[in-house]
């Protein structure tokens, strides 16, 4: 946690909690756009700062690879394992080192963007090589961002059609409580009534899904690939890896959703998408949770074939 742009206590999972026990998450605090007169539209002008196991991050990556814009925007990696101090570079396969500033760890960036900031530092990260600051750190704008916002130097399908825009928010503002966060409402709860509210709204969702999924439709809005699709995806891709046995969502399997599964593989096969899934890091970092796996055992399964991994 950073107080005043200084670290000061070791990582923990539970940010902040309500009255009944229940997770709360914190909110962005850098909200900026680009093709602004601060941050114009370049290519080779932004650096993306993520990690494989989170969800979160993985929405951006999608995004950038669907779009086109792998040499537009650069890469940094942070390793998958939580420290005592947050995310930190390099230590596993796949896991970069921080090719700005040779950073240890990613609270340094946070710091360097604001010597003041408070809060916690986390992926993604959207930063300005030229202004040397951090432009965004909430997933949901970059999403927007890296659809919307780079213009001709982005190619790709339109993520947030204007004509179905009003059906993507609904179904965002629906699915984020219940599924994507629903998750760790259930994995992080601190009291039993809280458990049981999160898991109830968990499969109550995945349910739904696999019932919107039933008519033969591909994506979640019909044939159309959304940016809906892109944040159903990056949860259940994790759910059989992570949140069924970690986060106690334990009542189903994805796998045992054929539909929701069927949807899965077909998430892979968007070109690029395969390549933002790396099911070693997923595992490795969740389970290196010390709240909730203290011995730090990473298991072995589960078999993701039915995934299509």
């Amino acid at each position: 946690m950073l107080v005043n742009g200084v670290w000061t206590e070791a990582w923990q999972p539970v940010q902040a909690k309500d009255d009944k026990g229940e997770f709360v998450r914190q909110i962005s605090s850098f909200r900026h756009r680009i093709g602004t007169a601060d941050h114009p539209a370049e290519a080779g002008r932004y650096h993306l700062y993520v990690a494989y196991i989170c969800p979160w991050a993985s929405r951006v990556l999608m995004a950038r690879q669907i779009k086109g814009l792998r040499d537009v925007i650069s890469v940094s990696v942070v390793g998958p394992r939580l420290t005592p101090q947050g995310w930190a570079f390099g230590g596993f396969d796949g896991a970069s080192e921080d090719h700005l500033f040779g950073a240890r760890y990613l609270h340094e960036l946070y710091t360097r963007a604001d010597p003041t900031v408070n809060g916690r530092a986390t992926v993604p990260v959207l930063w300005d090589k030229v202004t040397g600051t951090l432009v965004n750190n909430e997933s949901a704008d970059i999403l927007r961002i890296l659809n919307s916002d780079f213009g001709d130097l982005a190619s790709g399908p339109d993520l947030y059609p204007a004509d179905l825009a009003a059906q993507i928010d609904a179904l965002n503002d629906w699915m984020y409580p219940r599924l994507n966060n629903g998750v760790y409402r259930a994995g992080f709860a601190t009291t039993q009534i809280a458990y049981d509210e999160a898991v109830r709204d968990v499969f109550d969702a995945l349910d739904q899904l696999e019932s919107r999924l039933s008519d033969g439709r591909d994506w979640l809005l019909g044939a159309t690939f959304t940016e809906s699709d892109i944040r159903a995806f990056v949860t259940l891709i994790r759910f059989d890896a992570a949140y069924h046995g970690l986060f106690k969502c334990n009542l189903r399997r994805l796998a045992d959703y054929p539909f929701l599964s069927a949807y899965v593989r077909r998430g892979l096969d968007v070109p690029g998408v395969r390549d933002t899934v790396k099911i070693d890091h997923i595992k490795a970092g969740y389970y290196s949770i010390a709240a909730l796996n203290p011995a730090g055992i990473v298991p072995t399964g589960p078999d993701l074939s039915a995934l299509g991994l």
